[in-house]
């Protein structure tokens, strides 16, 4: 059902952890399944991403695209990370079941809502005040 590099970075996860005062944090989840990923980014000056590391409550699955995602952003720039996509996720790590893909929409989004998150904080700020007031 898995490929053997799922299953490596299902077992081996690759940059799990936390980084303390993360530059950029994103965080998303599937209501349907339950999965949650957040992932912390440190960057250089040139945007660069120097560190990576993910905490994921999820499936095997999960956990794979998680650590995948990691090692294909870090060392990039922000901008080479916001263009990685679900597809690439899957493709590096061989492939994923049909029922599993959604595990690698969310690994590419949890990047992607944290550098929309430091690029645009207005927006962020502006909704948790919604938020709050509802």
């Amino acid at each position: 059902m898995y490929s053997d590099k799922v299953m490596d970075h299902f077992q081996n996860p690759r940059n799990m952890g936390k980084i303390e005062d993360a530059d950029l944090v994103g965080e998303v989840g599937n209501p349907t399944c339950g999965d949650i990923m957040k992932i912390y980014i440190d960057i250089d000056e040139n945007e660069e991403i120097k560190d990576i590391k993910f905490n994921t409550f999820g499936c095997g699955a999960a956990v794979a695209t998680s650590s995948m995602v990691t090692e294909l952003v870090k060392g990039k720039t922000l901008d080479e990370a916001m263009d990685i996509t679900n597809e690439e996720i899957a493709e590096a790590l061989d492939g994923l079941p049909p029922a599993k893909m959604h595990c690698s929409n969310l690994a590419a989004d949890a990047v992607k809502d944290a550098i929309e998150k430091y690029r645009n904080p207005e927006e962020q700020t502006s909704e948790q005040e919604e938020t709050v007031a509802e």
